[in-house]
């Protein structure tokens, strides 16, 4: 039984973990497969947006810690700094500017680093079943692979200072109010939800896309003067693109049929 399941159909990547015995916890065969996933879907010219969840009652509950954790008690500065290139799964960090936007479809248990991995994906749906947590204070540590940043990035320190502190689970409601999801739907229709937001994102100019999640990401931490800058630079750079005349000329022209990239999807 494959670790993680890769497929992809009408331009879309679905990645699902699949350890369901361990809540889809990452150990290290699981990590060497997603850092081959991201990869491949990244360089995959047939496929412009992803679906990640998970298999189960889980979406993923984090780093195996049996295989993880016994490594740090005692490492050398040597030993810690040879990990900060990896991230857990490549994703939360490594792979982390991955061109293409990501969907996180929350099924369930979202703890510890899986939390971390659907903080990294561009997009979270939230299944009414789904849990977040941030529970490495309850065993001695914190997050170390993305977590507090991106919560500080999505939510603002208080919530980071309340999830971190006190290592309790929030529901995916309280998720929703504080904007750590985009949406919560019933739990049967979560991945209907997720592919038609992937639908959406490719019915639009994928390189305009990519432009957008790229400026979105150089601009967090940065001053009022700089997002402007980098906003002018980059939007005006797609915009001087040779196709963007003949797409403007289908709007005016009423020919366009509503949104469509160079890839015709239908909704």
């Amino acid at each position: 039984m494959a670790v993680a399941e890769y497929s992809t159909r009408d331009r879309i990547a679905f990645v699902r973990l699949n350890r369901p015995e361990a809540k889809n916890a990452i150990n290290p065969e699981l990590h060497a497969r997603l850092w081959q996933i991201w990869q491949d879907f990244d360089a995959d010219d047939s496929v412009d947006v992803a679906i990640l969840t998970g298999t189960g009652d889980a979406f993923c509950a984090g780093a195996d810690l049996k295989h993880y954790m016994t490594r740090w008690p005692g490492a050398t500065p040597q030993q810690v700094r040879s990990v900060v290139k990896d991230g857990l799964g490549g994703l939360t960090r490594g792979l982390h500017r991955t061109s293409k936007p990501i969907i996180a479809a929350v099924n369930g248990w979202a703890l510890a680093g899986g939390f971390e991995t659907a903080l990294a994906c561009d997009i979270r749906i939230a299944s009414e079943n789904a849990r977040f947590g941030s529970f490495e204070g309850r065993r001695g540590f914190h997050h170390g692979d993305g977590g507090i940043p991106r919560l500080v990035n999505s939510a603002g320190v208080g919530v980071a200072m309340q999830m971190l502190l006190t290592a309790e689970p929030i529901t995916a409601q309280t998720a929703l109010q504080w904007n750590l999801v985009t949406e919560v739907v019933p739990h049967d229709q979560l991945m209907e939800r997720a592919e038609l937001i992937a639908r959406q994102i490719l019915r639009n100019d994928q390189t305009a896309v990519r432009s957008a999640k790229e400026t979105i990401l150089d601009m967090i931490g940065r001053d009022l003067d700089d997002q402007l800058r980098i906003e002018a630079l980059n939007g005006y750079s797609v915009a001087s693109r040779d196709e963007v005349p003949q797409r403007l000329q289908s709007f005016y022209d009423k020919t366009d049929r509503g949104r469509y990239g160079s890839h015709a999807t239908a909704l």
